[in-house]
């Protein structure tokens, strides 16, 4: 099994989203937003991930959405030119990947692209047109397609590809309808490359529609603030459609925990100077990381093939208090891996 994160990542101080989308967007060669990206990146390396996803600062809906709408991008409505599909992110690992060739090693890399569904229904709500929710789909597809090659050309390897799909299973405005056309269209390119494409569910109560989805290899379960989201997959369905998990082995519900903890010590930790790290070390400690891992283990074997966050880290106060979430994920699964060669 491999560690990987879900992308989003804190900025450092003093430096706000805002500026970060507005330069992406115009500047890439501005080395202080190199910077960001990189140390972001290189953090979760040192940190213990074995598949980082590029540092995601962006909103994960307008990233994609604002690009796709723009009518002077467009091949046909809601299809994005070839060309246009990009994820700027990648170009400035080009560093990162320099090291790494030094070294005499390639630099693996996660990418994310918020999912067909989730874009659609943002935009467009209840009623569904097929064609419109295709050529989103085939947008997405063209964004991972780019992402995939310009990579390469600086010399990384995109070893996995998530489509986002947080509201799936839980809005109840989705229709099932068009579901597995829509996912099958977004992992085409990564389906031809033999690249491991994930889904990234908020809850896998439809998760049965993604085993039909030829181009989908591992579905994405968060069960580190919810592990009873495990019981809802039957592991001969994995079986059956040769379908794999990645499963959330650390809550990244940081307002959550926050709050659990304050309550259970009548305290309130943002006085505390160290009371987030306080927080991070009760409920993600290794040994509770490495103890989920046993037990959805237990249940799932070798279906497991990635582990990690349940989401990605944005939410996080701080880059150092991600860190010490990401490090002790780490620290928990070298233990689990530890053990069970013994």
């Amino acid at each position: 099994m491999i560690f990987d994160d879900v992308g989003s990542y804190p900025l450092p101080v003093g430096v706000r989203r805002k500026w970060v989308e507005e330069a992406l967007s115009r500047n890439l060669d501005d080395e202080r937003l190199r910077s960001v990206v990189e140390d972001a990146f290189r953090q979760k390396v040192r940190a213990g991930v074995e598949l980082p996803n590029y540092p995601q600062f962006q909103n994960m809906i307008s990233q994609f959405l604002d690009p796709i709408m723009d009518s002077s991008r467009w091949e046909a409505p809601m299809l994005i030119k070839e060309g246009e599909a990009k994820i700027p992110e990648i170009e400035l690992l080009e560093g990162v990947a320099r090291e790494c060739e030094e070294r005499g090693e390639k630099l693996k890399l996660r990418i994310c692209v918020t999912g067909p569904i989730e874009l659609y229904y943002y935009k467009f709500g209840a009623s569904l047109y097929m064609d419109v929710l295709l050529n989103i789909a085939e947008s997405l597809n063209r964004f991972v397609k780019w992402s995939v090659e310009r990579a390469e050309s600086l010399n990384m390897e995109v070893k996995a590809v998530s489509l986002d799909e947080p509201s799936l299973g839980i809005n109840p405005r989705i229709r099932e309808e068009g579901i597995v056309d829509a996912l099958e269209a977004a992992s085409k390119f990564a389906r031809l490359r033999k690249i491991d494409v994930q889904i990234h569910l908020h809850s896998p109560l439809l998760y049965k529609h993604v085993l039909d989805v030829e181009g989908i290899s591992v579905i994405g379960v968060e069960s580190a603030a919810d592990p009873s989201s495990l019981n809802l997959i039957d592991k001969r369905d994995l079986e059956r459609y040769d379908k794999f998990l990645r499963v959330g082995i650390a809550r990244t519900d940081i307002l959550n925990m926050a709050a659990e903890y304050n309550e259970r010590h009548d305290t309130n930790v943002f006085k505390d100077p160290d009371g987030i790290a306080k927080v991070i070390n009760l409920y993600n400690s290794p040994e509770e990381v490495k103890a989920r891992l046993e037990k959805a283990y237990s249940v799932f074997n070798d279906r497991i093939k990635y582990v990690g966050p349940d989401c990605g880290l944005g939410t996080f106060p701080s880059q150092e208090a991600a860190f010490l979430l990401l490090k002790n994920t780490a620290d928990g699964v070298r233990q689990f891996r530890a053990e069970l060669k013994d």
